[in-house]
């Protein structure tokens, strides 16, 4: 039997304790397979822990802006993201773990796509126009033409799963946006194309502290909003513990 229960993650941003409540939440309902949008590691205390996990339980993962700054440049990230990424890369070159393990992090970072598809799904980071690096956020549909062009790049797919934003909602083409609320943590998918922000475990952004993620019927072409409490005050305090900004910690506790 073809799986048709897909569970959607992104923004991971080396939050364990997002990761490990989402991921048995996800077990829980029976997903046949997980899909990772990137950003796995940034911002958040445990970078190396994370990646294993993902690893692990993900089919894959795609190339997040975080992932790519770390392998090349983050010029374009703000002070406090361009620390971060800085302290990331120095806990995935930690000469105390074993050089093969820093190694197979490095790999699997580098063999990160940026795009792929499932079907007539399409799954980036950012948005189809750019899979890295675009944002894709409510107030774009004040901008038809700017929308449009993402559609257009999605081709033949139908839906798009994206995350970036970390503010989770969907965007059908000729209907505006819709947040989860909105349409009661359900949505179906029609004959327009359709992108569907997910939201962010690690590091939500929406005003709500819980962790962010969806799950998808492709036989009956529905999505599901699902948002988790998990303990944020101990990766606040893994965060404080470290020389990451303190802010990073902060944020975890207004979803902002």
């Amino acid at each position: 039997m073809p799986a048709t229960m897909f569970a959607f993650i992104s923004d991971i941003h080396s939050n364990t304790e997002a990761l490990s409540t989402v991921l048995a939440d996800i077990d829980a309902r029976g997903a046949d397979k997980i899909y990772c949008l990137g950003d796995v590691i940034g911002y958040g205390p445990e970078p190396r822990v994370t990646l294993k996990t993902i690893m692990e339980r993900c089919e894959f993962s795609l190339l997040g802006n975080h992932e790519h700054g770390a392998m090349f440049y983050a010029t374009d990230f703000n002070p406090k993201a361009r620390a971060a990424i800085e302290w990331t890369k120095a806990q995935l070159n930690d000469a105390s773990f074993p050089r093969d393990e820093n190694f197979r992090l490095w790999n699997y970072i580098s063999e990160m796509p940026e795009t792929q598809t499932v079907g007539d799904i399409m799954l980036v980071h950012g948005s189809p126009k750019d899979p890295v690096r675009d944002y894709t956020l409510p107030g774009d549909v004040a901008d038809p033409e700017r929308m449009a062009e993402r559609y257009k790049k999605m081709g033949a797919c139908r839906i798009c799963f994206v995350g970036h934003s970390h503010v989770p909602g969907v965007y059908e083409d000729g209907n505006g946006f819709q947040s989860p609320e909105q349409v009661n943590g359900q949505f179906q998918v029609g004959d327009k194309k359709t992108i569907v922000n997910i939201g962010s475990v690690g590091q939500p952004r929406d005003g709500d502290p819980r962790l962010s993620y969806v799950t998808y019927d492709a036989e009956a072409s529905t999505v599901n909003f699902h948002r988790l409490d998990y303990d944020y005050r101990a990766t606040m305090s893994k965060i404080r513990a470290t020389e990451l900004p303190d802010y990073l910690a902060d944020r975890l506790a207004v979803g902002r």
